[in-house]
Parts: C-alpha cells; structure tokens; sequence
C-alpha cells in the first residue's frame, strides 16, 4: 500500500515506464479488436490510406518472431515464458534476419519443418478507418474515431485478391467511390474463421462527420506503429535468445532483460545497457545473405514511383495487377 504522495508519483512512474518499455498497451481503444466480436456477427469497417504519403498501400506489414522458452533462470516455477522480437526483413529486403538466416534451410529436411514453423516469421497487417458497423456493444470508441486494424493474413488475403479483380475500379479508401469491409466471424475447427468476409457490393462517400474527423484528427503513419529497428546489439541479443530457445533453455533476465523480455516481467533492476553494448558490438560477426525459399511469400510488390500518380486509384491498381501477374 502506497503510503505517500511520492510513494505514489514513484509507482506511477514505474508503471509508465513498464508500459513504455514492454510490449505496448492501448488504453485509448485505439485499435479495434474485431476478434472479441461474438461467433456469427459482422463488423463493418471502411479503410483509409496511409498517413505516410510514400506508402503505395494503405497497410504496412508487421513481422514477429516468437520465442519460446522453458521458464525464467532461476525461477523455480518453471512455466514457460514467450518473448516476442521483431523481424528484421519487415524493415526491407537489405535488412537480414539472423533468425530466419539459421531457420531457412530448416526446411529442406522434412524432420526440421516442424521447429522451423514454429520459429518462423508471422505476419500481420497494420490498416486504420473507421468502424461503421460495430457488433460489440461493450466496445468503447476512442475520442479519435480513426481507428487502426490489425488485420490477419486470412482476412489480408481476401483484401489482397480484391485489389486483382478487375471489375474494381475505385480502391477501396477512395473518399468518395470506396468500399466497406465486412469481417464476418464465424468457427471452423474449433478456431475463428473470417473466410466468408466480403466486401461491401455497393461503392459509398464517407459521412461529412466521417470527413471531418480525417480534418479534424488527420491520418495516421503506419510505420509509426511498427516495432523499432533493431540495431545491431540487438540483433546479437535476439540470435543469443533464439539459439537459448532452441537448446531448451530459460530466458536469461540479467542478460536480456533490458532489451527483450517477456510480457509482464519488469526490466532488471538497475539494469544498463552501455557496458552490454559495446561488448556484443565487439563480437558481432556479418550474417551471409539469404536467397527466399519457394514457401515462403515474402516478395514486396514494388511499384515505380513514376509510374504512379498518387490521385489516380486506377493507375495503383494496375501496377499491382502487373506485378501479380508477372511470370516468374
């Protein structure tokens, strides 16, 4: 029990500082969990684009690696810990992912593909809009009624075959001729299954409210909201770990603590970074490059910037048309 003002100014700055520090929280709704919506209902939601004007779609890709481990050194309890990282190879494909650098030829040998899936990348889908159709009732909208997503690569890959039809001819966060989104949930083997969302049939202008609050609040930048670049003391910290995992054992808190921990396991105390710096900087050896693997989809699409008009939908669509179609 806090038994003083500065017992209290001294938690609440700890617990501040745990947000900051560990996996983020969102205490604003900011994000839209269309996942607790009940089995048989459907969300309405109507995309934007992308605050970052450099961004040709109006979604960035997150990649996470997780890392599991059997408990915490010196934990008695032993119960199993995950700490999640970032993949390097989000950042672009000049970037190598110690990670994946040891994971990739896993799959050549049949015994492998078990583990190696389990250490593989996962991927979501980062997009904002607004909820115009919302089946919780006990969801609390933010005073920003933009609100971000954080799309599946099930539901992702209804948006992405979308954009292929060609009987779209507006993409589908145009203001005026744009789409709805309709998440539908429903169970298939005993998991959430959202294989029968559609997109609205008929195209519609957003609300003058709607505009209003784009005005009002402005858009958002994707990539803000993207896990930071590791550097490179943190790409040693993070292959020490996998490696760790791999040989089954506990997540090192005084060695790791103060870059990657799990979820509610505070930093160790008086834990600095410097001195551990330099010393991994010292011992970092250079990851060869990688070639991608046929299971894997990885390949950006990539359009030149001066074949794309940033008002003209039409010319975006065919460019990704293009590219999907491509031989290989």
């Amino acid at each position: 029990m806090a038994t003083s003002l500065a017992d209290i100014r001294a938690r609440i700055a700890a617990q501040d500082n745990k947000t900051k520090s560990g996996t983020s929280t969102q205490s604003d709704n900011s994000i839209y969990p269309h996942w607790n919506a009940d089995e048989g209902s459907t969300a309405t939601i109507r995309f934007l684009p992308d605050g970052n004007s450099s961004n040709t779609y109006f979604w960035v890709e997150k990649q996470i690696i997780k890392l599991p481990f059997n408990g915490v050194k010196g934990d008695t309890n032993m119960k199993q810990v995950q700490v999640q990282v970032p993949c390097v190879e989000m950042y672009g494909p000049e970037f190598t992912c110690p990670v994946l650098a040891e994971v990739r030829p896993w799959y050549k040998d049949e015994t492998l593909k078990e583990m190696a899936n389990k250490y593989w990348k996962k991927r979501t889908y980062l997009f904002q809009g607004f909820v115009r159709g919302n089946p919780m009732a006990d969801d609390k909208a933010p005073t920003n009624p933009i609100r971000r997503f954080v799309i599946s690569p099930q539901i992702f890959t209804i948006i992405k075959s979308s954009l292929m039809d060609p009987e779209m001819e507006e993409l589908p966060t145009d203001y005026m001729r744009g789409l709805d989104l309709n998440i539908k949930k429903t169970a298939k083997g005993g998991y959430a299954d959202y294989s029968t969302s559609t997109w609205a049939r008929k195209e519609s202008a957003l609300t003058s409210v709607e505009q209003a609050a784009i005005e009002t609040n402005g858009l958002f930048n994707l990539t803000d909201f993207l896990p930071k670049k590791p550097n490179d003391a943190e790409l040693k910290i993070i292959k020490e770990m996998f490696e760790a995992s791999v040989d089954g054992k506990p997540y090192d808190l005084e060695r790791w603590g103060s870059y990657y921990r799990p979820w509610g396991l505070d930093a160790p105390g008086g834990a600095s970074t410097e001195n551990a710096v330099t010393k991994i900087i010292a011992d970092i050896k250079s990851t060869p490059s990688v070639t991608p693997e046929p299971w894997e989809d990885t390949t950006p699409i990539v359009l030149p910037k001066t074949a794309v008009s940033g008002d003209k939908a039409s010319d975006i669509l065919a460019m990704i048309r293009a590219r999907q179609t491509k031989p290989a």
